[in-house]
């Protein structure tokens, strides 16, 4: 079964987010537990999170197809050590808050060396902030998002996920998002179905689908190979439709999260309806 949804608003506390979620059909969601462009906000008190927790069992939207992403300010890879310390307490409070509000995963963008460090040297100082993350906290899964690799951003080939995961230590607190948008600026083809057979045949043999946890389904402004990340709408991008199909119709992508981050609200319930539609027609069924 295929869980669809998109990255909702959580305006006036997260226990808004499973309603805003059902109304565009989704039976999946990401959203920000806190804002996304601070470093600090109050804690999460226990009225919001018994509230959040009543509004998602009324969804029917189960805690494993929630993901959560984190703030936009946290770079686990940021060479210099102060302020990669102050990230990496940003990154545990988002875990605490993920812990506390009874889910699961908690998406991340890998980080950047800067233009100070090589990608490798960054890469090791991500998965060392992985790990003391992961010892501070007690349950939620770190979910690597791939990048488009603009900038000295690390994490848009798939070997860098690769490397990360084999430098974690417990290995159940790890797993990969796949970002359409950010694939296919980094150079992977998912237009036709032999393209997109051959980039998930190379993901599966550099990473593996043991460690998909979710996806973020987003057509892209920027070109092929571009390493640059501009979101679109599905079908009004240099994906195109056919590329969304190919993931719908692939069994390997039911019961994870697959996240609309597109760029018109207004338009992910129909988004989402024009998803479903391709996985029930992959067999005449809903895979």
């Amino acid at each position: 079964m295929k869980f669809i949804g998109a990255h909702v608003s959580a305006a006036g506390g997260v226990f808004n987010a499973p309603g805003n979620a059902l109304e565009i059909g989704a039976n999946a969601f990401a959203l920000f537990t806190k804002n996304q462009r601070q470093w600090k906000s109050k804690p999460l008190s226990g009225k919001e999170i018994s509230s959040f927790k009543t509004a998602l069992k009324e969804s029917g939207i189960s805690p494993e197809h929630v993901l959560p992403h984190d703030s936009y300010l946290i770079n686990l890879g940021n060479p210099d050590p102060e302020k990669r310390k102050k990230s990496l307490d940003a990154f545990v409070d988002e875990l605490e808050r993920v812990e506390q509000l009874g889910l699961q995963l908690l998406n991340f963008h890998p980080g950047s060396g800067l233009q100070e460090v090589d990608e490798e040297s960054c890469l090791k100082l991500i998965a060392e902030s992985m790990n003391e993350a992961i010892s501070r906290t007690k349950s939620a899964v770190l979910v690597i998002e791939n990048t488009s690799g603009q900038g000295s951003a690390v994490g848009y080939r798939f070997e860098h996920l690769a490397r990360l995961i084999e430098r974690v230590d417990k290995k159940e607190r790890v797993g990969v998002c796949l970002d359409t948008c950010h694939s296919f600026a980094a150079g992977y083809d998912f237009r036709s179905p032999g393209a997109y057979a051959s980039t998930m045949a190379e993901f599966d043999a550099v990473v593996g689908f043991a460690w998909l946890k979710g996806m973020h389904l987003n057509d892209a402004k920027s070109a092929f190979g571009s390493r640059v990340d501009r979101h679109a709408s599905l079908g009004a991008g240099n994906i195109g439709w056919e590329g969304f199909r190919n993931i719908m119709q692939d069994h390997r992508t039911d019961g994870i999260p697959l996240i609309l981050e597109t760029i018109e609200p207004e338009r992910w319930a129909e988004e989402i309806r024009t998803l479903r539609s391709f996985a029930e027609g992959s067999n005449g069924k809903a895979r």
